[in-house]
């Protein structure tokens, strides 16, 4: 399925919004939480981590690289090599994040994986590696045959929009969470705080929805391209 536009308009935005949420929730850790620390008496420093990372790493660079094999007007090699190396930034990251979050409960002896965000951020972490591991094997190094890759590309594109939509989701998830423990320890509900943290979400949504906008919409022109998201 493909929307009959082009995807620069969307992915336009989408570099806005992605812009956007970064400096939100980098507000919202330093500002109002306190800063980002890997090493802290104040062990909420540690936890702040968490969210910048998830939505600076996996949630926006993952959507540059899903973004940059659509939009970018460059050969399927450079925006192979491109699309793996953003995900694997973003990858790299999310981990980072999701074991401050552990660390974090650890060092404050808080129970792990007790809420529907932690048990969804565990499968959506791992099934980005296999994505990731799959991808590499496949469509970079050493590579399929042909026919495998041309068969294997829309069940790649498929999953990889599966994942990130529930990464999105479980982003929005984890803003409400942590805002409703906090408001639970008065936080102000219509405070700039919580308004700010509500925005970060609004944000992420929009942002991912305009990168699966972008992965509907029609790429540019290239005849070397024989494999590309038009597939899905």
């Amino acid at each position: 399925m493909a929307l009959g536009v082009k995807a620069l308009p969307f992915t336009f935005a989408a570099h806005v919004l992605a812009i956007a949420g970064a400096i939100m929730v980098l507000v919202w850790c330093i500002s109002f939480r306190g800063g980002l620390a890997w090493e802290a008496t104040n062990k909420s420093l540690i936890f702040n981590l968490h969210p910048v990372l998830m939505l600076i790493g996996l949630i926006i660079i993952g959507g540059e690289a899903i973004i940059s094999y659509k939009s970018l007007p460059l050969t399927k090699q450079v925006k192979k090599l491109i699309h793996m190396v953003l995900h694997a930034i973003a990858l790299i990251l999310g981990i980072i994040g999701v074991y401050a979050a552990f660390k974090y409960h650890n060092e404050s002896s808080i129970a792990n994986l007790y809420s529907l965000h932690s048990w969804l951020g565990i499968v959506i972490i791992s099934f980005y590696g296999i994505q990731w591991i799959y991808g590499f094997v496949i469509f970079f190094y050493p590579g399929a045959p042909t026919g495998l890759r041309s068969g294997s590309l829309p069940w790649h594109v498929f999953f990889g929009v599966f994942v990130y939509i529930l990464a999105v989701a479980n982003a929005a998830i984890g803003f409400l969470e942590k805002l409703t423990f906090l408001e639970s320890s008065s936080l102000a509900k219509y405070g700039s705080e919580a308004l700010l943290v509500n925005f970060t979400a609004v944000v992420t949504i929009l942002y991912g929805t305009f990168v699966i906008l972008s992965v509907l919409s029609l790429p540019p022109v290239d005849h070397h391209d024989d494999f590309s998201y038009s597939e899905i």
